[in-house]
């Protein structure tokens, strides 16, 4: 009977845990989005800075980019569903106490746990890798992948009618239920065979180097964070800075000696993934440099702002988050006819026409809106094309290794994005009159727009350089 076809039931299942898979997704990104509103919340109810606030988003990110290696090693030993569950478990604790946060320590603290379950990308998409078959295998991925900007056009929405209604603590409860009711669904439908170990024997969690790595990230973000004090004669951004140089030595030479490397140099020096990597990297930056700035710009008071409320925030936002999502889920379509090479370079051309627009035209929240619709599409481009590239292109044997670097890059990257764009809103503040307090002024935010189109022009030479290569490649080899 058909209905007993192995074939047909093999399919439905794969397909049955890909969309339990991006309900997980869908509801890490609404945890992460929903928060997006509240910035300034947090820095009038914690007294914080504009630079300091950076911290609520890169604890977030760090925390996933120290984990995701080891999380990644975790489930080649113990099996991905067992350990995705063990970071879904760490992200529902992280989320409740994130809703009794009364502290800028507590928040953050809770956002670190948050944070771990970024890990379960890696292990999802090697899930996804395991249970598609490779001509379906960029169509899922294109799913898998536009689930991200879903979950942010959820909490975008949501968060900020929440926000607005109950406060931002109960944003981090909204998430709580759904995260455990999804985690106990992935125990009955998803079935994933644990890898065969070579020779019997597991491989070793570097730990070593995940500290050397933590610590590398960590004091070259507070450098960036402490560089606008340079200009007072404070150093003490490079005393970090030159620490975390000290530290990525370390980092490499242990990498060097160990059996099993956290991080495989070998592949991150690859001639075509490593120019990939690099643009996917500036995708993380740049749009994490968007999440922090919108929400400030739009809730600071005119006229250096415009004085808007978290329903102003999200639809400004909204056109961003929208096309994205559809973009991503259309790019399996844009993969088959153009290429992965030729999207990626499509996709850095057009953020960089995107980041320069709304260096020019900001001064309305239309355009703005429209802007940031523009640059979704080359960030979605960029980010599909260039992670298929890595996930098509990598060898066969050490494809998870590869993913978890790229995803662990990502991470480095969204984590650079908000104290980039923190510092500026730091250095550049100007007052209002019969206002004591000081706001990010205009100039900062031409800084942050200018840095992002800049770093979009170098992640086009190289998108067209890797284009030219393999092009150069296939004459060559048809000659």
């Amino acid at each position: 009977m058909p209905g007993d076809d192995p074939t047909i039931l093999m399919s439905s299942s794969a397909w049955l845990s890909l969309a339990i898979i991006c309900g997980l997704a869908l509801v890490t990104m609404y945890g992460e989005t929903m928060v997006l509103p509240a910035i300034p919340d947090f820095i009038k109810d914690f007294n914080i800075s504009y630079n300091t606030s950076s911290w609520i988003l890169s604890s977030y990110m760090i925390a996933g980019a120290v984990m995701t290696p080891i999380a990644g090693k975790l489930s080649d030993i113990y099996g991905k569903k067992k350990i995705l569950l063990v970071v879904m478990m760490i992200y529902s604790l992280g989320i409740l106490a994130g809703g009794f946060a009364n502290s800028l320590s507590f928040l953050l603290a809770a956002r670190i746990a948050q944070g771990v379950g970024i890990s379960m990308f890696p292990i999802a998409f090697g899930i996804v890798r395991d249970i598609f078959p490779i001509q379906k295998l960029g169509m899922a991925q294109g799913i898998f992948t536009s689930t991200f900007f879903g979950g942010s056009v959820i909490g975008l929405l949501a968060g900020a009618k929440i926000i607005s209604t109950y406060g931002w603590h109960a944003t981090f409860f909204s998430v709580f239920p759904i995260a455990i009711g999804l985690a106990l669904v992935m125990v009955r439908f998803i079935n994933v065979k644990k890898i065969e170990l070579v020779n019997g024997q597991s491989p070793k969690i570097d730990v070593r180097g995940a500290l050397a790595l933590s610590v590398t990230v960590v004091l070259f973000l507070m450098g960036i964070s402490y560089l606008e004090k340079i200009s007072s004669g404070n150093l003490d951004s490079l005393v970090f800075f030159a620490g975390s140089a000290v530290s990525l030595a370390v980092f490499a030479m242990l990498e060097r000696r160990v059996a099993h490397p956290l991080v495989d140099l070998k592949i991150l020096s690859d001639k075509i993934l490593l120019p990939a990597n690099i643009i996917i990297i500036i995708v993380g930056i740049s749009t994490f440099m968007v999440y922090q700035t919108i929400p400030i710009m739009i809730r600071s008071p005119a006229p250096l702002g415009f004085g808007g409320d978290v329903i102003t925030i999200a639809s400004v936002q909204l056109p961003f988050m929208i096309v994205s999502l559809v973009v991503s889920a259309a790019s399996g379509f844009f993969l088959t006819r153009v290429g992965n090479f030729r999207l990626t370079a499509l996709g850095t051309i057009i953020g960089t026409i995107g980041f320069f627009g709304i260096l020019t035209f900001h001064s309305t929240e239309s355009m703005i809106s429209i802007t940031l619709a523009i640059i979704s599409v080359g960030l979605s481009f960029s980010f599909v094309g260039g992670f298929n590239i890595i996930l098509m292109l990598s060898p066969q044997k050490v494809a998870g290794v590869s993913l978890g670097i790229s995803v662990l890059l990502v991470l480095v990257g969204q984590s650079l994005g908000p104290s980039v764009a923190g510092m500026y809103q730091q250095m550049y503040r100007q007052t209002i009159p019969n206002m004591a307090k000081s706001f990010p002024s205009a100039q900062s935010y031409e800084q942050i727009f200018l840095t992002a189109a800049l770093l979009s022009v170098v992640s086009a030479i190289l998108a067209l350089a890797l284009w030219k290569k393999t092009r150069t490649s296939t004459i060559s080899s048809s000659v």
